[in-house]
């Protein structure tokens, strides 16, 4: 199958829907599965960003997925095609890989064209796919350069071109970004978005980074110990995490066990915070609330605990303070200065309080 690319954009196969279902991976010998009865939606055109801890086993579904490792059981559907078992040159699909993987010997335009010098492409067709996947990637002004004589984000926009050039229906992408320093990350980040915007491509990119993970996902895959802890769009994902993992994972929640005694209410075990009215928490709960939702003062109905402040430090235009209530330490982003060792009340609006159950289950609250 011919596939027309121009300067301007490429026309990849049509963007498929992947649908993993029942997928489990143990190797040889284990006692315990990679994954186990894995069930994934990934929406056709979309981003699917697959975030979790390392050895959660994102990248091995990822290299399932490729085609590059077998599954033991559960089966992949590309749009109606089952491709479990189909041969990875077979399934309309590439992958960027973390470590570039690129020749050494050849130039910018041989690595870009090797994928079409082996399926048998024209050498006229390979030209003009390699300098539109060149353009698209913005190295187009690189093609006669060796890798070594390349930057960090340099070869990953190599790695990026050649994964493209054939116009995948699936682009795969193993933490493309890890080796690169912060700024040049946060660039390229944004350079992915808009290629893949371009491109429409499905699109199933893995990374333990929650920040770039929140950036990029369309549709977000949250994963610990090879189980899907939660999946779902991005916004509903943060904004209400199904359990503790996921609400320190995403945005590093501040968590701490309440306990409620006929005395009071006592956060980490010891010190007394007054809650929004509620006929519904248990005696003992985990209760969660975001940095950035911590004000202070007394300002209604909501949570009000006082802090001993141990330090702050300068993220810019605010401060991530570090407090102590109790025995219990937990963070605040605020755009007051305060100084270590005084003690403040602090406020965080009821609608804001995130309750989980002593397993770290949520739990919707009535106030």
């Amino acid at each position: 199958m011919t596939i027309a690319m121009t300067a301007r954009a490429t026309t990849a196969l049509a963007p498929q829907a992947v649908t993993v279902h029942g997928l489990t991976k143990l190797w040889a010998g284990a006692e315990r599965p990679v994954f186990d009865r894995l069930d994934v939606n990934c929406p056709a055109g979309g981003v699917t960003v697959i975030v979790g801890p390392s050895g959660c086993g994102k990248t091995t579904l990822l290299r399932c997925l490729c085609g590059l490792e077998t599954a033991t059981s559960g089966t992949i559907r590309f749009g109606k095609r089952d491709v479990t078992h189909i041969d990875p040159q077979h399934r309309g699909v590439a992958m960027v890989f973390q470590n570039y993987a690129l020749y050494p010997a050849k130039t910018v335009f041989e690595n870009i064209a090797f994928p079409l010098r082996m399926a048998g492409i024209a050498k006229s067709e390979i030209e003009k796919r390699v300098l539109a996947a060149a353009q698209l990637a913005r190295i187009d002004a690189l093609l006669e350069r060796l890798p070594a004589q390349l930057s960090g984000g340099q070869r990953q926009r190599v790695g990026i071109a050649r994964a493209i050039v054939r116009g995948p229906g699936v682009l795969l992408m193993d933490e493309p970004l890890s080796n690169l320093d912060t700024k040049l990350r946060i660039e390229m980040r944004a350079e992915l978005s808009a290629l893949q915007r371009e491109i429409g491509a499905t699109t199933i990119y893995v990374t333990h980074d929650q920040t770039e993970a929140l950036a990029l996902a369309d549709h977000l895959v949250v994963m610990r110990d090879g189980h899907i802890e939660q999946q779902g769009r991005p916004e509903a994902i943060f904004s209400q995490p199904a359990n503790s993992f996921v609400a320190d994972f995403l945005g590093s929640m501040n968590l701490a066990p309440v306990e409620i005694e006929e005395t009071g209410v006592k956060i980490g075990g010891d010190q007394a915070i007054h809650l929004p009215r509620s006929t519904d928490l248990p005696g003992k709960f985990i209760l969660g609330f975001r940095a950035e939702d911590v004000t202070l003062g007394v300002q209604g109905e909501g949570l009000h605990l006082t802090a001993f402040v141990r330090r702050s430090e300068l993220m810019g235009v605010e401060r991530l303070i570090h407090l102590d209530c109790g025995s219990w330490r937990f963070r605040a982003r605020l755009a007051e200065a305060l100084e270590p060792g005084s003690t403040v009340e602090l406020f965080v609006a009821a609608e804001r309080l995130h309750y989980f159950d002593t397993d770290g289950r949520r739990m919707e609250m009535g106030h």
